[in-house]
């Protein structure tokens, strides 16, 4: 898949999905001032690492580039894989020193809660169409945090909608954003 599509797939999920049913009321805000970037790691192994690497570069030479979609359109199918990558994605960060600076956040196409069962709509605040890394500067997300009236009822309002609308919701919506 040409990476165009990839982008494409992943913007219109954080529109229909993210900030449409406000899963991150901060997101809207980047995505109208055009602080959002979109990139695509290709490969496997060490790659997305190094790509995820050049992302934090190119954070610390963007300051008006709030955060970093990277999608990983191969080779993290599998939940599992997919997990151990974003602890080596972690590790990665400490590593070279942007432990505090950028946090990771994590998002697949079968994303699932360490206590929620498989068919659980709650899964979904966490459901994208391709594996993701999103790359998020600390300050910033500091100071959002600290603006937002009751910013601990987030995920307990996002799993009430998502349970809300269902899962064969969720599926369809997902599914008609894989390109």
């Amino acid at each position: 898949m040409r990476h165009d599509e990839l982008i494409a797939a992943t913007a219109d999920w954080i529109e229909s999905v993210v900030v449409a049913h406000n899963f991150c009321p901060f997101a809207k805000r980047e995505l109208r001032r055009h602080g959002v970037r979109y990139a695509v790691a290709d490969g496997s192994g060490e790659a997305p690492l190094a790509a995820l690497l050049a992302e934090c570069r190119h954070l610390d030479g963007s300051p008006d580039t709030e955060t970093t979609l990277l999608v990983l359109p191969e080779g993290f199918e599998d939940f599992e894989d997919y997990l151990d990558l974003t602890a080596m994605a972690e590790d990665l960060l400490a590593e070279h020193g942007y432990e505090g600076v950028y946090q990771v956040a994590s998002f697949h196409p079968d994303y699932r809660f360490a206590d929620a069962a498989e068919d659980d709509a709650a899964n979904y605040t966490n459901r994208s169409p391709y594996p993701m890394l999103h790359l998020l500067r600390e300050d910033s997300l500091s100071r959002a945090i600290d603006a937002y009236p009751d910013v601990d009822r987030i995920p307990e309002t996002n799993i009430a909608k998502a349970r809300a609308l269902g899962a064969a919701h969720w599926q369809t919506l997902l599914a008609g954003l894989r390109r």
